[in-house]
């Protein structure tokens, strides 16, 4: 006689659920604000967020927009980057045929470890990719020790 494993259906219900909000988040992502025409509204822009030894990096994808339409600032401990892309009004509304490009404003907001030294943070836009450079306290540096044998 084999043995059969009991299969619990609501074992699987929290990865579902997960599912179903990032396809409806995906989709509401891609279509807000499309009422407004345009597609002009609230947009959100990718980030990647990586650590090194020195420091903590921001990368965010902006394409098409200058230093000019970016705003960063750090006020208590948090990382606010905002802006705005401006629809081109090179062509009339009514020649567009599919609009899928995200416009208007966008804002996200990162929560800073207490590692970093908020009074040296630097920023480069390059290429439509934004660059957060937040460098590490010295005290928050791995430092190396040295072991001697005696």
């Amino acid at each position: 006689m084999a043995i059969v494993r009991w299969w619990d259906p609501l074992r699987d219900l929290p990865s579902i659920q997960e599912k179903m909000n990032q396809l409806f988040e995906d989709t509401l992502s891609r279509t807000r604000g499309r009422e407004e025409g345009l597609g002009t509204g609230m947009w959100t822009p990718a980030v990647d967020i990586y650590e090194t030894a020195e420091s903590v990096v921001v990368k965010a994808e902006l394409p098409g927009l200058t230093r000019e339409q970016v705003g960063i600032e750090v006020k208590d401990g948090v990382l606010t980057l905002k802006g705005e892309r401006k629809v081109e009004k090179e062509v009339k509304e009514e020649n567009y045929h599919r609009i899928e490009r995200a416009y208007g404003t966008f804002q996200r907001s990162f929560s800073l470890p207490a590692s970093v030294d908020q009074e040296k943070i630097s920023a480069a836009l390059k290429e439509g990719v934004l660059e957060v450079t937040l460098p590490k306290r010295e005290q928050a540096k791995p430092k190396q020790i040295n072991v001697t044998v005696k």
